[in-house]
């Protein structure tokens, strides 16, 4: 039985640990990166909600940005499955009460691990318990190991949990690298089965060349980091606008019928007209309909396009979620037709 009765909080992001809410204090922590979110992560999380109900306490993970990678090697900057902001969505599905992230610098991983615990967990976090995955390091030379932490706990006076490893079904293991590869091979059902939730860009949408609507096929064009990893091709997709998903087609990649240039994301959305020039928007990728090619006339490109849609069309109209959180973060473009002007 709880010791205590705790009230639901809103969901609360926090990165500067001076912010930290008085409500979260004595609170179980779920610690790591957590790129993706994904069901290796969840389990990681789960355990720390099912800790925090039995103690009557808020559930919160703390984690760390920009990934350390990335800190480390600037001119090799990680694929991010889930921006910072992406992150907090996910982990707010999950039923945390809130996420702390924690700016990571060369200066921050020096930090031995001993003041890691001291100083952050217990001083400012005042942590009651503490849920890591089997291969989370912290501090100095990655001192912190899984074992380090427990041995803490036993003299801090805080509990602990280690989370061993998540297989999937065929028995292998879940994790960000093994997503980052299925995105990069265009298995986007692969990726999606494995996040627990189908996967989305984000980003601005900017002026193009004008060619799709000269093409009958006007695009929003969304220029992605440079370090994304998604495969080269055409996309089923639904993207939010003003707050309704539309159903559409997408291309990613160097458009090799004209001109092979730097990559670029483009959306086309079936019934839409609007101007969304300059506006941030997300697109959930439900399905990769072919790879890349290059056309000998415009005729057989806009064929193509045509067979694209109609393919994309029937993909989307046959979504069913892929779990709550999936309905939590996707909506109502997690199933069936889409709830705007563009539904299938």
């Amino acid at each position: 039985m709880p010791m205590t009765q705790f009230a639901p909080l809103p969901f609360v992001s926090i990165a500067d640990l001076d912010a930290f809410p008085a409500a979260l204090e004595h609170g179980v922590v779920a610690i790591g990166n957590f790129d993706g979110v994904h069901r290796g992560h969840r389990a990681v999380l789960d355990i720390a909600l099912s800790v925090a109900r039995e103690a009557g306490a808020p559930a919160y993970a703390l984690t760390f940005e920009p990934h350390p990678r990335s800190v480390f090697n600037p001119d090799r900057p990680v694929f991010r499955l889930t921006p910072a902001e992406m992150k907090a969505r996910v982990l707010a599905a999950t039923g945390l009460n809130g996420v702390v992230s924690l700016p990571f610098t060369r200066e921050f991983a020096g930090i031995e691990a001993e003041a890691f615990v001291h100083d952050i967990l217990r001083g400012q976090l005042k942590i009651r318990h503490a849920v890591t995955g089997y291969d989370f390091h912290f501090g100095r030379a990655r001192r912190g190991t899984p074992g380090f932490l427990e041995e803490a706990g036993r003299t801090d006076g805080f509990g602990v949990t280690i989370v061993s490893p998540e297989n999937d079904e065929a028995g292998e293991a879940v994790s960000s690298t093994r997503i980052r590869a299925a995105l990069a091979e265009g298995d986007i059902a692969l990726a999606n089965a494995l996040l627990g939730y189908r996967w989305s860009v984000e980003a601005e949408v900017r002026h193009g060349d004008k060619r799709g609507r000269d093409l009958g096929y006007p695009t929003a064009n969304l220029a992605l980091p440079p370090e994304t990893g998604l495969a080269h091709g055409i996309y089923a997709v639904r993207a939010e606008v003003d707050g309704r998903w539309i159903d559409g087609v997408a291309s990613h990649g160097r458009r090799p019928t004209f001109d092979n240039g730097a990559p670029l994301f483009e959306v086309h959305l079936f019934d839409f007209s609007g101007d969304l020039y300059g506006r941030r928007m997300r697109v959930m990728i439900a399905a990769y309909l072919r790879p890349e090619e290059q056309f000998d006339s415009i005729e057989a490109l806009i064929a193509q396009m045509d067979r694209d849609s109609a393919e994309a069309r029937a993909a989307l109209a046959s979504l069913v979620p892929l779990g709550s959180v999936d309905l939590a973060v996707n909506g109502a473009a997690a199933g069936g037709g889409g709830d705007g002007d563009g539904g299938a």
